[in-house]
């Protein structure tokens, strides 16, 4: 467990590679919480910067309060020291403020703000929901920009001067243009998260706009593949990173992008291929199916070393 003030938590994640690991499942669809456990500690032996426990590639919007408390405890409890474990929030302002709360208790880093359940928001609106979170915990908070939570450039910069917690900006839309009118605003006052599924396929053009990092759910089951293209974008090594992107990444997005959902079903898809299973997804996800599991395992042959 890393307990460390928010500028040290955001100066760590900012740092490397982030890892949003599955939840594991029984085929009943409860938490196996054994199996989670011990995939924590196995993606520990490699070198993330961070480690987001019940994020969206851990299903978070199929988990209650309760069971997303137990995940974060566990993975708290087994991630080896120095890595920092950031707990998801979401849903309404009280649920978002009770669940942040929870990650104070089960002992994590920081907190990854999801956005609401279901209604539009006005900026205001988003700016007071945020502004609650933050008051609500000591811990760093970091925003997702996503869905019916797209942050305008002036509600970022207000909540990055009222909110001292705030740590970081999380994008899942890709809009280049708004990307650079919030960095250009705010500049180094906070991290930048890639979110986009699948990250790596917008990390090259996103990395001059100050997004020195992303959430790799590629990590999960090929953690070697994912920690040196990592490694290779923050090198400048382009000719490693488009021989990267054409045999492995583009054509795993095509296969992700078969069905509604897959971005995070491939994911454990790609863990049973490996031989760690982590279980089914929850509905209202579907699995792969069998003729599909295959082609994943032909391509994860590819780079597998």
């Amino acid at each position: 467990m890393t307990t460390a003030p928010p500028q040290e938590i955001a100066r760590k994640l900012g740092s490397g590679l982030l890892s949003f690991p599955v939840t594991h499942l029984r085929a009943d669809g409860s938490f196996d919480e054994a199996a989670y456990r011990d995939n924590i500690a196995w993606l520990g032996q490699y070198d993330a910067s961070g480690l987001f426990a019940a994020g969206g590639t851990g299903e978070f919007f199929s988990l209650t309060p309760a069971e997303v408390e137990q995940v974060v405890t566990a993975a708290v409890q087994e991630a080896p020291d120095g890595l920092p474990v950031i707990a998801p929030a979401g849903y309404g302002t009280a649920t978002a403020v009770e669940m942040a709360r929870a990650a104070e208790r089960a002992g994590a880093s920081g907190i990854l703000l999801l956005p609401p359940y279901l209604t539009e928001a006005s900026q205001q609106g988003l700016v007071d929901h945020v502004r609650q979170v933050c008051a609500a915990t000591d811990l760093g908070v970091v925003i997702y920009s996503r869905a019916n939570a797209a942050y305008s450039e002036s509600a970022v910069a207000e909540l990055a001067d009222r909110c001292p917690n705030l740590i970081g900006f999380k994008d899942g839309i890709g809009n280049i243009e708004q990307m650079t009118r919030i960095y250009a605003g705010v500049g180094d006052r906070l991290i930048y998260v890639g979110g986009l599924p699948t990250a790596e396929m917008f990390a090259l053009p996103y990395l001059a706009l100050g997004v020195t990092t992303y959430s790799s759910a590629i990590y999960n089951f090929l953690p070697e593949f994912a920690t040196d293209f990592y490694r290779a974008l923050r090198r400048g090594d382009n000719a490693f990173v488009v021989n990267a992107l054409n045999e492995f990444v583009i054509p795993y997005c095509d296969l992700r992008n078969r069905k509604p959902g897959y971005a995070v079903s491939i994911v454990k898809a790609g863990m049973k291929v490996i031989g760690r299973p982590a279980g089914p997804v929850r509905s209202p996800l579907t699995d792969l199916d069998e003729t599909e599991l295959a082609e994943l395992a032909d391509l994860v042959k590819k780079v597998s070393r």
